[in-house]
C-alpha cells in the first residue's frame, strides 16, 4: 500500500501525513464497520490554508515536489491506490489525524485542504474527498484514497484503479502562499511505535556525524505513543536540503523536512 500522508498529507501527509514506521502490514480492519459504502462524499467549502503541510516546496526519496498555489484548475489521469490500518490514527501532512473511515485523500502538490472528485475509470464510479496529506510517491500514482473512499470506488480487492481526478473550485478562493523561512524546519528521519528502535536509529545518525533528537507524539485515535528521530531545526531551506540529500545517500530513504 502506499504511503499518504498524502499523507495528509503528508501531508499531506503529510504531506504529507507522515510517519516512516517500522514495516507492518498495511491492509483492510479485521472488523470493518458494516455501513462505510453509505459514508456520504466529503462536502466541498471555502477553507483556510492549512498551516502546516504547505510549503513552498520540499523533498521526498531525493526529489523536489513544488506545492501548488490555486485551488482551481488542476485535472489529471493516473493510478490511485490506498491506504488503511497501518496508517489509522497518525498525522497526516496537514497534522490531522488520519481516519481510514473519512472520505479524505492524499496528493504530492494540491493545496491543503482542497476537494477533489476522483472517478474510477474502470468502472465509472466516482466521489468527492477532501485532501488533507502528502502522497502517494510511487512511479505512476497520482493519489491515494482513505480506505472508506477507496470501498465506495469499488477498488479496495485490486489496491489500485485508474483514475481521473477533478480539483473542484470552492469560491475562486486562492490560498496565500507562506513564507516558510519564519517557520522552523527539522528533517524526521523516522518514527517507531518502539522506543529501541528509535535509539537504534539515533545511535547510527551519530556515529555519521549527526546530532539527531527523539520527540513523542500520541495519535488522537489510536492512542498510541510515537518516538520520532529529528534533525534540526535548520535556519534555512537549502541547508535542509543538502542534508535530506546526504540521508537519502546513506540509505535513510524516508528522511523528509517537516515544519513546526
Amino acid at each position: 500500500m502506499p504511503n499518504p500522508k498524502y499523507t495528509a498529507l503528508i501531508l499531506g501527509i503529510l504531506l504529507l501525513n507522515g510517519c516512516a514506521l517500522e514495516p507492518r502490514k498495511d491492509g483492510a480492519p479485521d472488523n470493518p464497520r458494516k455501513d462505510i459504502l453509505s459514508t456520504p462524499n466529503a462536502i466541498p467549502k471555502n477553507e483556510p490554508l492549512s498551516k502546516y503541510g504547505n510549503p513552498e516546496s520540499y523533498v521526498v526519496f531525493g526529489k523536489r515536489y513544488y506545492v501548488k498555489t490555486s485551488r482551481q484548475g488542476y485535472k489529471e489521469r493516473g493510478g490511485a491506490s490506498w491506504y488503511g490500518t497501518k496508517f489509522h490514527g497518525q498525522l497526516t501532512s496537514s497534522r490531522e489525524p488520519y481516519d481510514m473511515y473519512k472520505m479524505t485523500a492524499a496528493h504530492k502538490t494540491l493545496p491543503l485542504p482542497s476537494y477533489v472528485k476522483v472517478e474510477n475509470l474502470e468502472n465509472g464510479k466516482s466521489i468527492i474527498v477532501r485532501v488533507n496529506d502528502r502522497g502517494p510517491f510511487k512511479t505512476g500514482r497520482i493519489i491515494d484514497l482513505s480506505y472508506t473512499a477507496a470501498a465506495k470506488l469499488d477498488m479496495l480487492e485490486q489496491g489500485t484503479s485508474q483514475v481521473e481526478v477533478t480539483l473542484l473550485n470552492t469560491n475562486n478562493h486562492k490560498p496565500s502562499p507562506q513564507n516558510n523561512e519564519t517557520n522552523t524546519l527539522f528533517i524526521q528521519v523516522g518514527a517507531f511505535l518502539s522506543k529501541n528502535n528509535a535509539h537504534l536509529l539515533q545511535t547510527k545518525l551519530k556515529q555519521a556525524n549527526f546530532r539527531s533528537n527523539i520527540q513523542t507524539a500520541k495519535s488522537a485515535i489510536a492512542k498510541e505513543k510515537i518516538y520520532r528521530v529529528r534533525l534540526g531545526p535548520f535556519k534555512n531551506r537549502n541547508h535542509a536540503d543538502n542534508t535530506v540529500q546526504r540521508l537519502v545517500n546513506m540509505g535513510l530513504v524516508e528522511a523528509k523536512i517537516v515544519i513546526d
